[in-house]
This record gives C-alpha cells, structure tokens and sequence, in this order.
C-alpha cells in the first residue's frame, strides 16, 4: 500500500477546490450530501451483481477502475467533511473501534459438557 497521510490528502483537496473557488460549497450539509451520492454510485456498480460476481469485480479493468475511482469519490468528500467540522478522522475511527469492542465482545467458547453436543 502506498503511504499517503491524511492531512497531506486534505491539504491537497482544499488547494484545488480554493483554486477552483468551491470552497464557497463546501459545508457540512452540502459534502454529506455529496459524500452520500458518490456512496451510492459505489453501491451502483454492485447493485445486480451475484455475490460471487461481486467477490470478482477487481478482476476486470473496466469496473476495477470504476470501483478505484468510486472509492477515491468517497474518501475524497469524507476527508472533506472531517476538515471543514475538524474531526480527525483517524481517531474518531480508533474511538469507534474501541467503543465497539467494549459493546461487542468476542464470545466465549462453550466449556466442554455443557449440554452441547459435538455430534
């Protein structure tokens, strides 16, 4: 995997976007809602698709490119959204994280004898 770093990444979206005079554009509401539709043009590219045909998509250039390009729509607008509300998206995914391991702890294996059977 290539190393990019996250503020790097939005560094070089807010120079484009200031060059181009979109910040203007930019709030919170307007890249949700744009973080949402390039989601779904994601979703798009699966939505008749059998699950092993989905498992398979990166096998073809056409829709790997589509998925790749898709992919950089949607963490293009996130990162976005984190800079302009100045989330650090890096962390609030590490506090996520612990949260739900506390909320979903890995289950216990059944002790030998217990009523369950191996047959």
């Amino acid at each position: 995997m290539t190393e990019f770093d996250v503020e790097g990444l939005q560094r070089r979206l807010a120079v484009f976007a200031a060059a181009r005079n979109w910040e203007q554009y930019h709030t919170p509401k307007n890249l949700a809602v744009a973080l949402s539709v390039e989601a779904s043009e994601l979703v798009e590219i699966f939505q008749w698709l059998t699950p092993e045909q989905s498992a398979r998509v990166m096998e073809t250039a056409e829709t790997a490119h589509r998925v790749a390009d898709e992919v950089a729509d949607v963490l293009a607008y996130l990162l976005q959204f984190c800079e302009v509300l100045g989330i650090d998206p890096l962390a609030a995914l590490a506090a996520k994280i612990d949260r739900n391991e506390v909320r979903f702890p890995v289950p216990e294996p059944p002790e030998p004898g217990n009523g369950h059977s191996s047959e």
